[in-house]
């Protein structure tokens, strides 16, 4: 079950990542991946079935995924639409466009060579699905270390913390965001061996789940740091899937066990906070002599106030004798 997982979560890894860059670093909420991700396997399978290289057809699906998000960009940025009915309206449109790809609702991958055909036969599937996806999570996160530390990757996080500033001290921000959606919107990946048109229903759902999973377990302020989480966050998730299909789960409950999921893990920091809090306060009150269940009282919140107010007095009186002695 766990290594089964590590596979899974490592191909749904850069598509945790890619909603991870406009949810995070350019805080947009971006549905375009429920249209670029169908759109994605329509083109890669599209090309492949009509005798392009795994590797060249995966490439025209990362091409389209930017292109899509360049929409969703332009319809941000220069036609000034709120961005998640950018989204929303790329991604209604891009229903039309996978169905004239495709031809028909699903296209199955029949006895093309994939990337896992380079691979030696005699290797089991998940071991050649973990060797895959390592691969290309590797690229995928080498790629976007290394762009982080350029120009133009201090300029895309600028834009996400602080727009205004970032404008004023001469950086594009529209470009940077358009280019944010174009990375975004290409990252994806799949291994279902078949495009369908409905594919991408409930992917911002995984993705969203994925990114605060990973933020909850590995977080950080370096960028290498949050993308990492982002793998071992795709990975727990996908576990949990499993987890939950092992313990008698139909296979049509996944979409709610998915956003039974994203509820828990966006309630659970909120808890957490609270929680802290609590305690944080308690520990207080016991430092400054205070009974703890006298804060919950409203009958006794005024003989509180006195007693609070009557130390300081005190303590003020004994500072301003400690100054006229001096």
């Amino acid at each position: 079950m766990l290594i089964t997982s590590i596979g899974q979560g490592l191909l749904w890894a850069p598509l945790v990542i890619g909603v991870f860059l406009t949810f995070r670093i350019l805080n947009i909420p971006d549905l375009t991946t429920e249209g670029s991700f169908p759109l994605g396997a329509a083109v890669t399978i599209s090309s492949m079935l009509a005798g392009q290289s795994a590797i060249v057809a995966s490439l025209l699906g990362f091409v389209a995924g930017c292109l899509a998000g360049w929409v969703t960009g332009v319809l941000d940025t220069k036609l000034k639409m709120p961005s998640l009915l950018a989204g929303i309206l790329t991604m209604t449109g891009l229903y039309s466009i996978n169905m004239h790809i495709m031809g028909k609702a699903n296209i199955p991958l029949l006895d093309q060579k994939t990337l896992m055909g380079w691979l030696p036969a005699s290797w089991s599937l998940n071991l050649q699905t973990i060797v895959i996806g390592s691969v290309v999570t590797l690229v995928v996160l080498a790629g976007l270390i290394w762009l982080f530390q350029t120009r133009l990757g201090l300029s895309l996080m600028a834009t996400g913390n602080n727009p205004a500033m970032s404008a004023a001290n001469g950086i594009y921000t529209d470009r940077m965001v358009i280019i944010g959606y174009m990375l975004s919107n290409g990252l994806i990946a799949q291994s279902n061996g078949y495009a369908d048109i409905g594919m991408g229903i409930g992917t911002i759902v995984i993705g969203l789940a994925s990114v605060l999973v990973g933020e909850i377990f590995l977080h950080g302020r370096q960028i290498w740091v949050r993308l990492t989480g982002m793998v071992v966050g795709a990975i727990i998730y996908c576990y949990l899937l499993t987890l939950a299909m092992g313990l008698g789960f139909p296979v049509n409950d996944l979409k709610i066990l998915s956003a039974a999921i994203l509820v828990i893990v966006i309630c659970l920091p909120l808890l957490q906070n609270k929680y802290r809090t609590k305690w944080q306060l308690r520990r207080y009150l016991k430092e400054i002599g205070v009974d703890q269940h006298a804060t919950t009282n409203y009958s006794e919140r005024p003989t509180l106030a006195k007693s609070l107010l009557s130390r300081n007095q005190q303590r003020a009186a004994r500072l301003k004798g400690r100054e006229s002695n001096d």
